[in-house]
């Protein structure tokens, strides 16, 4: 009887132990994973990056705003809630399923920007789009966090990583079917066939102590190992992956410092493991496209330029079960915006035109700057610039331009490729060397998930 009660007693907690095995089951997988849109439906992801975005209560349009945005790389923060709403509306007018934006929401962090950003990250949710963020390097912890007043800039609250996840949580984070619980990464199923591999590169925890945030960015290790319960679960749901992270997965130009994750190496391993074929990235500002092959396995990294910046354009990735993914990217309607809002502002309804003359204007003095004192005569900085331009707006559009031997045959270029291999002369030579058109990308099905 001893025997027979105990064997009884074994066999009911083994009974009771596998089912909590199996309600656990349950709960990390389909349980909690609820996908919106069912296998074998077509699905349409905008991509975007580096929105940079700025309170409209942060600036009154000043003297230090003015500064502020005419020395600067070239991005247009004076108009950045009108192209916001240009967005928005070429996202209601097509209809995508999907909005990713990779990372640097806001200008610098300010507490201000981001709850006013997520407020008009609703109005497109609303409209029937799911939306997915994850946090770039100038998004958190973030001393630089300024408004303008005046002739001055003042400091104003930014936001800890904490308070990320919940400004943003109807962007991802409430709906992720798991978080990394060493980051700000999750992993998203808005579609039964293709899920979201959402990772934090941004590196924020010194930046206070520092005064500065940091720019450059990795996979924590800990992340790494939460990345193959990703991918796990993944393939036991049959779905393929999409990486999506602030910083390059593989080096883009001529300048790969704090742009390239500083563990790239380890990460293309660890997605090629995941069997990701595909990563989209933002940070330099650049259209770009990037591959890498080993083991019979081919990685795609694709740079999305700046949100605000010339040339306005954003990622358009469709995804077939029957055809892999086709990707392009789209010019923002910020004129057919203007037109439909009657506004009487030259510079929207001129748009494309302003765009590609601020950013040559804001280039021109880094070229006239990184070239005084070496010698050359006016006419000759001149000519270097305007080879400069054409083959800075052509690098930021993601193609070579059309009379690419013309410009490597001018004054201009012969001038640059005997400078003295300075870093804008290293650019110059990288422009006119990249053929390719970064604009397009199909990645066929090839693998049986």
């Amino acid at each position: 009887m001893k025997i027979k009660k105990h064997s009884v007693y074994v066999l009911f907690i083994l009974v009771i132990f596998l089912s909590l095995a199996g309600c656990s089951s349950s709960n990390t997988s389909a349980g909690s994973i609820t996908p919106k849109i069912k296998t074998g439906k077509d699905i349409t992801f905008f991509v975007t990056s580096d929105i940079h975005y700025l309170a409209k209560d942060l600036t009154d349009g000043g003297e230090a705003f003015q500064k502020f945005f005419n020395t600067g790389d070239g991005r247009e923060l004076n108009y950045i809630a009108p192209l916001l709403s240009a967005f928005t509306r070429d996202i209601k007018d097509k209809k995508p399923d999907v909005l990713i934006v990779s990372g640097d929401l806001t200008n610098n962090g300010e507490k201000e920007s981001h709850l006013e950003l997520a407020k008009r990250l609703e109005e497109i949710k609303k409209s029937g789009t799911l939306v997915y963020v994850i946090p770039g390097n100038h998004d958190i912890l973030n001393p630089y966090a300024r408004g303008f007043r005046g002739s001055e800039q003042y400091v104003t609250d930014s936001i800890n990583d904490n308070d990320f996840s919940n400004i943003y949580g109807d962007f991802g984070y409430n709906d992720a079917v798991l978080r990394d619980s060493a980051s700000l990464s999750y992993l998203a199923a808005p579609s039964e066939d293709v899920w979201l591999l959402m990772l934090d590169t941004a590196k924020y925890e010194s930046n206070m102590a520092a005064g500065t945030p940091e720019a450059d960015g990795e996979i924590r290790s800990e992340t790494f190992q939460w990345i193959k319960k990703c991918s796990a679960l993944a393939k036991q749901h049959h779905a393929r992956l999409i990486a999506v992270m602030h910083h390059s997965l593989m080096d883009h130009g001529a300048v790969t410092k704090d742009y390239t994750l500083n563990n790239s190496r380890q990460a293309i391993e660890a997605f090629q493991a995941a069997d990701i074929e595909l990563s989209l990235t933002g940070h330099i500002h650049l259209q770009d496209i990037k591959s890498h092959e080993s083991g019979g396995k081919t990685i795609y990294d694709i740079a999305s330029s700046c949100f605000g910046k010339y040339p306005q354009e954003y990622g358009v990735l469709k995804y077939s079960s029957t055809g892999g993914f086709d990707y392009t990217t789209s010019p923002m309607d910020v004129e057919g915006w203007a037109r439909e809002t009657h506004s009487t502002d030259e510079n929207l309804i001129n748009f494309t035109a302003y765009s590609k003359d601020f950013l040559a204007k804001t280039s021109y003095s880094r070229v006239y700057f990184s070239l005084a004192g070496a010698g050359y005569t006016d006419e000759q900085i001149d000519s270097m610039f305007k080879t400069y331009n054409v083959l800075n707006q052509a690098y930021y559009e993601g193609k070579p331009p059309a009379n690419l031997e013309e410009i490597k045959n001018s004054e201009g270029y012969k001038l640059w490729t005997s400078a003295d291999g300075a870093t804008m002369q290293k650019r110059i030579i990288s422009f006119a060397n990249s053929t390719v058109d970064n604009t397009k990308l199909h990645i066929p099905l090839n693998q049986d998930k």
